[in-house]
């Protein structure tokens, strides 16, 4: 047994209009929501498509248990894109908390599972997509959050 997915941190849907689902969800008493914090300083950052990525919109709220991610990707061939265009909106991926992003990396790749994309910051943390959707219905997501908050750059 794996400890990749125990520690449920997050749900990302992807939406067409952020703007639109952000007031559906306050209408019904969701929010206040926040912009999510991209931009951080990266030493790896591997992704399909670096301006796709750079490009998607986020608005998260936190709930008492889980945070709830919304994402509007742009027009660029990112993964977030495809599945919206293939399947509209609708959860992308889970994300989850690890306390050792590099093992836990380690670890889904020693399960056999393929990286779609992956960052990573000097004191570790960061992120990694694996491609679970065909097993699984939807992307998992493993993720460190740095100890201290990483200030943004352009």
């Amino acid at each position: 047994m794996t400890d990749l997915f125990t520690e449920l941190h997050h749900v990302c849907i992807v939406v067409h209009d952020l703007d639109r689902a952000v007031s559906a969800y306050q209408r019904l008493g969701v929010g206040p929501w926040f912009d999510y914090p991209k931009g951080s300083a990266y030493v790896e950052y591997d992704v399909p498509d670096p301006a796709g990525s750079a490009g998607m919109k986020y608005k998260c709220y936190d709930f008492v248990n889980v945070q709830l991610q919304l994402c509007q990707p742009g027009p660029e061939d990112t993964p977030q894109r495809r599945f919206l265009d293939a399947h509209g909106e609708g959860v992308y991926h889970l994300g989850f908390e690890v306390p050792d992003l590099a093992g836990a990396v380690a670890t889904g790749e020693e399960l056999g599972l393929e990286v779609i994309a992956k960052g990573r910051r000097a004191d570790g943390s960061g992120f990694c997509y694996f491609d679970t959707r065909q097993a699984n219905g939807v992307t998992l997501e493993v993720r460190n959050t740095p100890a201290e908050p990483v200030p943004a750059h352009d």
